[in-house]
């Protein structure tokens, strides 16, 4: 049965920094694509983040470019999203997803497995 169990959502103050962690289990971690999804109060779930499964490519929305960093580890079976310069507009659930191909998509429908979500809120 796969597993994904997202973690380190909490509150901050905009400008704040948090670190998520998604941790897989159930599938071969090292042969999925991992994105990070997000869905605001009355909003529709949107790409933040995706990264191949050697964390050689990786794609952002432009919303979150240049602050936001996706990566990975393998070893630990945990993809990461490092969020610097927080806005209120990130207020959101997180939600982090897996895909078997190879290629990094930007679309919720292209992953095939979901975790429960963390929320992120960030206070002006």
């Amino acid at each position: 049965q796969v597993q994904l169990v997202e973690s380190g959502g909490g509150l901050v103050q905009a400008g704040g920094s948090l670190r998520l962690s998604c941790g897989a289990s159930g599938l071969t971690f090292s042969s999925y694509t991992m994105g990070w999804f997000r869905q605001a109060p009355g909003k529709e779930r949107e790409f933040v983040a995706a990264i191949s499964w050697s964390g050689g490519v990786t794609q952002y929305a432009d919303s979150v470019k240049g602050r936001f960093t996706i990566s990975r580890d393998n070893a630990k079976n945990t993809m990461y999203l490092r969020m610097n310069s927080l806005k209120p507009g990130d207020t959101a659930v997180y939600y982090c997803a897996a895909d078997r191909t190879i290629a990094v998509y930007t679309t919720e429908y292209q992953y095939d497995y979901w975790g429960q979500g963390t929320q992120v809120t960030v206070s002006s």
